[in-house]
């Protein structure tokens, strides 16, 4: 089934732009196109539970998002129990734009986004509007596995095995490694056989090299000394390959795959533009929750557990909206505190920064290639070519301190984006934007620079009483003098980079970060980069930690290793707001294994056994 959806979001992908530009090629290919779409093809049907909800569910998850869709979907597989799944947003079917790789940047600032604002910065955002970061994240279902670049990413072995130092009991490497596999259906050739991957499971993983500068960027690595690995196998230093979530040239978020897949499952209702506004707790236990939907308030009881997936935003405001956080906070406020827990600390983020060459050779994407019929044709027709990518299509890792580990714990992230950015959709100041950012058709790429061990921490608070006033986001970016050192060192690997012979060839060169707002300070010094990253560093989109997983006596912890929020009956929070320290990557397959784990703790199941590997 999924295969047909697929190939049905390719086919009815923009045809009024194809129609406006035809000729003899493109008639051809349309004639193919709308028979191989009428002949073997459906349309997506869509999810949504019509009618009437029931007044009871035994699981009620709030957020359809990467991890809830998951978490509903692994629950209602038990024929005997019923479960509910509630998102604030819209439906996936409502626009192919959720599924075309390539499109996503276009969801931005859309009714899908929840378009979020820090406050002012004072060490960060200098080049900002107001000196705020933007923090799209997403709003219908799929969340932000909708929103993002579609990098499968795990991070390190050694995250996890901190998380377990630090008393989270069941969350070493070797025991989330099987949640990871337990999703993944790798479909690179060369990886099938790896111990490190799986195959069958529900979450498509491909890759990209759809351009030829996806090869320069590897040659370009292997020249500054690093090896070409898989960045999810043994060792993530190096230079790899993209791994995508990525089935058929269609966005695998976890609604399309998790959800799509049992469309039709009885006991398994879900509810879109249904905003939970709190939880009902009493006596300590959770009830049930207040929902918005269709213009009225209504209470849902949960005869088993509530399951908060809202994300490191969402998740620790709901709580705190139903009395679970700091209580001197919540008490300004007016809300009855039910437990004193430090809700909303603990906010990380990654930061990135754009860093520009302008190249002489055309071997990347380009704004004539994107809007071209052929390309638009591969794509509806296989599923292939520039629309089947994000436009990031090579990964590095890389650990900038002094180490003599090999398998060391990387803190710095390079994504080869292969196209040269001109639209200012980050808020970037005028004059900035101006000067910054590349001119229409320009011919270039970017490395997009990730800081991956944050050690600046920022809050997440309410901003009011009322569910639909946003909370006040403030990361603290670049409050830690280290952060700032660790962007210096991946600086020098950047120069590095663009100066090998690969990165030559073409043209490339540090000409586009020569910018007047820092040049008080001498070109490529200590100081022109540190100017360069208050200026114009912002969020990778990877918040973390407000609801942070630890022991039972940890003070700083919101969730025991069991997810369960400390001093409240049956109910646990899953998404990326319980990882105790954010990890060293992307964060949405990390979440897809929170939530696979969660599923089989609230299951009291073990369905992994099978997935465990040795010597790894």
């Amino acid at each position: 089934m999924e295969q047909n959806q697929q190939t049905n979001f390719r086919f009815r992908f923009s045809i009024s732009g194809i129609i406006a530009t035809m000729n003899w090629f493109a008639v051809f290919g349309i004639i193919i196109a709308v028979g191989y779409y009428f002949i073997a093809r459906k349309s997506m049907p869509s999810v949504v539970t019509n009618g009437k909800l029931n007044t009871s569910y035994d699981y009620i998850v709030v957020g359809a998002g990467s991890a809830g869709s998951v978490i509903a979907s692994r629950l209602s597989e038990d024929p005997d129990v019923s479960v509910l799944l509630l998102e604030a947003g819209g439906d996936y079917t409502e626009s192919e734009l959720y599924h075309i790789p390539l499109k996503f940047f276009s969801l931005q600032r859309t009714e899908s986004d929840w378009e979020y604002y820090t406050v002012p910065q004072k060490e960060s955002h200098l080049g900002m509007v107001e000196n705020r970061s933007y923090w799209p994240r997403g709003k219908l279902l799929g969340g932000s596995s909708i929103f993002n670049s579609m990098q499968y990413t795990r991070g390190s072995r050694h995250d996890y095995d901190e998380w377990a130092e630090l008393g989270c009991d069941g969350w070493s490497y070797n025991d989330v490694l099987p949640y990871f596999l337990k999703s993944e259906d790798m479909l690179i050739d060369s990886l099938k056989d790896s111990k490190y991957h799986n195959t069958g499971g529900y979450l498509g993983i491909s890759t990209g090299g759809v351009s030829p500068i996806s090869d320069v960027y590897l040659q370009a690595g292997k020249e500054m000394g690093y090896d070409v690995v898989d960045y999810n196998g043994e060792v993530q230093e190096g230079w790899s390959p993209m791994q995508y979530t990525i089935r058929n040239g269609v966005r695998s978020s976890t609604s399309l795959e998790f959800l799509g897949r049992i469309n039709g499952r009885k006991n398994l209702h879900i509810s879109v533009r249904s905003m939970v506004t709190k939880i009902n707790i009493e006596n300590k236990t959770a009830k049930g929750v207040y929902v918005i939907k269709d213009g009225r308030k209504i209470y849902i009881e949960a005869k088993k557990e509530v399951i908060v997936s809202g994300g490191a935003v969402n998740s620790p405001q709901l709580l705190m909206l139903s009395g679970v956080g700091p209580k001197q906070h919540l008490e300004s406020l007016g809300i009855k505190v039910e437990v004193d827990l430090p809700v909303g600390d603990n906010l990380q983020d990654h930061l990135l920064l754009h860093t520009f060459s302008s190249i002489s050779v055309d071997v990347g994407i380009t704004e004539e290639k994107i809007q071209s019929v052929m390309n638009e044709l591969k794509y509806r027709l296989f599923g292939t070519g520039i629309y089947s990518i994000s436009g990031v299509d090579g990964n590095g890792f890389f650990c900038t301190y002094e180490t003599d580990e090999k398998n060391c714990a990387p803190d710095i992230q390079f994504m080869m984006y292969s196209l040269s950015m001109s639209d200012n959709f980050l808020c970037f100041k005028d004059d900035v934007a101006k000067e910054y950012l590349n001119k229409p058709g320009s011919l270039g790429f970017s490395t997009v620079m990730s800081l991956l061990d944050p050690k600046s921490v920022g809050t997440i608070r309410l901003q009011s009483a009322d569910p639909f006033d946003y909370p006040l986001i403030d990361p603290q970016y670049l409050t830690d003098r280290r952060d700032v050192d660790a962007y210096i060192r991946g600086f020098r690997l950047w120069e590095k980079f663009i100066s090998t012979p690969a990165m030559k060839a073409i043209g490339a060169n540090f000409e586009k970060m020569k910018l007047s707002f820092c040049l008080q300070h001498k070109f490529q010094s200590d100081a022109y980069w540190d100017c360069v990253v208050r200026h114009l560093a912002y969020t990778v989109y990877h918040p973390a930690g407000t609801c942070k997983m630890g022991r039972s006596d940890d003070k700083t912890a919101v969730v025991d290793p069991q997810l369960r929020v400390k001093g409240i009956k049956n109910l646990r929070v899953a998404d990326a707001s319980i990882m105790p320290n954010v990890i060293s990557g992307n964060t949405n397959a990390p979440v897809i294994m929170i939530a696979e784990k969660v599923s089989d703790l609230i299951r009291g199941k073990n369905t992994v056994n099978h997935l465990r590997r040795e010597n790894v």
